[in-house]
């Protein structure tokens, strides 16, 4: 049970790995027309046994490998990490027919993306993503990205990889916070798009939570597909691939307020949780459909506000900081932030946040 898309006419594929010990990419890079030099970009905390398996299966390929691990945080999604990458790029002379490997969450995918993207316009790109919600989310779609002056992603570009390479094994090591904070972008695409997503996870807790590999890849599969399904005609986000975005106004508006400089707070994921029920809220208040929300993210023990967060942040500093950064989220187009509104679910669409008033309440009744 694989994907395959098209993007501009090239082929792209997601592969579910159900019984290695690590993806087998040594067949793709066979097929490869390359000069059979490889950088591999890992997260230095995956365990000790899948970097050994992924390592030795690599060797296999017969290419000129050059390891470089990171500490892959929030706060390392920067201008260093990406020149960190060039510069060794360059160090070792890569070409365009050389292959650049990602092996960790949203941080180093969006990184090396980029990297790739940038370094004489276009490397060979492979992705393993490693947290939860790099799996169900950012994996595919092509964004790329660094955070600048404190901004989320401010400057990016996009970048599709060959092929993402989702293994069981991978999934089995996530620890258990990371791996409930993928949940929400899972719901958010049952929201927004196919409520059979929403249905499994209601109906299904034991076998998600178990991770129990045939559920866990028909679940994957299905968010998957609902997000090519709004990006491939929209790589540019125009329009409809917007619908994406359900949840990120605030979720990256919290994310950038209550950060320090040596640790991530909250998770994406979680933050996403938590945005979506603003979003919900500011249009139509506690309704049936926030209602629905609500209940789905206590199911699976995640956070509905930032109220278990609060010795990490002064409250009304914090609510303040929310506020301004809502503005800074780079869909808006002109001079109100726009959000996601659930028409019903299933079916949503873009709007303006027009009512300041309504964006405080919402900051002051759902967030805190």
């Amino acid at each position: 049970m694989n994907i395959s898309y098209k993007i501009n006419n090239l082929n792209h594929r997601v592969v579910f790995c159900h019984d290695k010990e690590s993806p087998d990419i040594k067949r793709d890079l066979s097929k490869l027309y390359s000069d059979k030099k490889m950088m591999v970009i890992i997260d230095k905390n995956l365990s000790q046994k899948f970097k050994k398996y992924l390592i030795d299966d690599l060797k296999q390929a017969n290419f000129d490998i050059t390891f470089v691990k990171v500490e892959a945080s929030k706060k390392n999604k920067n201008e260093k990490f990406l020149f960190k990458i060039i510069d060794k790029l360059i160090e070792k002379n890569f070409t365009k027919k050389s292959v650049i490997i990602s092996c960790g969450g949203g941080v180093i995918g969006d990184v090396c993306a980029l990297a790739a993207s940038l370094y004489l316009r276009g490397l060979i790109y492979f992705h393993i993503p490693t947290t939860m919600t790099a799996i169900v989310d950012s994996c595919i779609g092509g964004k790329t990205g660094i955070n600048y002056k404190n901004i989320i992603n401010s400057l990016g570009s996009y970048y599709h990889p060959r092929t993402v390479f989702i293994s069981k094994n991978v999934i089995n090591l996530i620890p258990k916070r990371e791996f409930l904070a993928g949940i929400p972008e899972i719901i958010k695409s049952g929201i927004i798009d196919n409520n059979i997503i929403t249905k499994m996870l209601i109906n299904n807790k034991k076998k998600c939570l178990s991770r129990d590999f045939s559920f866990m890849s028909k679940l994957i599969y299905l968010t998957l597909k609902t997000k090519i399904k709004f990006f491939k005609n929209d790589v540019y986000e125009n329009s409809r691939r917007l619908n994406l975005n359900f949840g990120h106004t605030f979720a990256h508006a919290i994310e950038m307020s209550i950060k320090t400089k040596y640790k991530d707070i909250i998770r994406h994921g979680e933050a996403v949780g938590i945005g979506m029920l603003c979003e919900i809220y500011y249009c139509e208040g506690k309704s049936k459909k926030f209602k629905f929300l609500f209940n789905l993210l206590k199911q699976y023990n995640l956070p509905t506000d930032l109220k278990i967060f609060s010795k990490n942040y002064k409250k009304q500093k914090a609510k303040k900081e929310i506020f301004k950064n809502i503005f800074l989220d780079k869909k808006r187009i002109g001079k109100y932030p726009r959000i996601i509104k659930i028409l019903k679910l299933g079916k949503s669409k873009i709007v303006e946040m027009k009512n300041n008033q309504k964006i405080k309440k919402t900051i002051n009744d759902i967030i805190f």
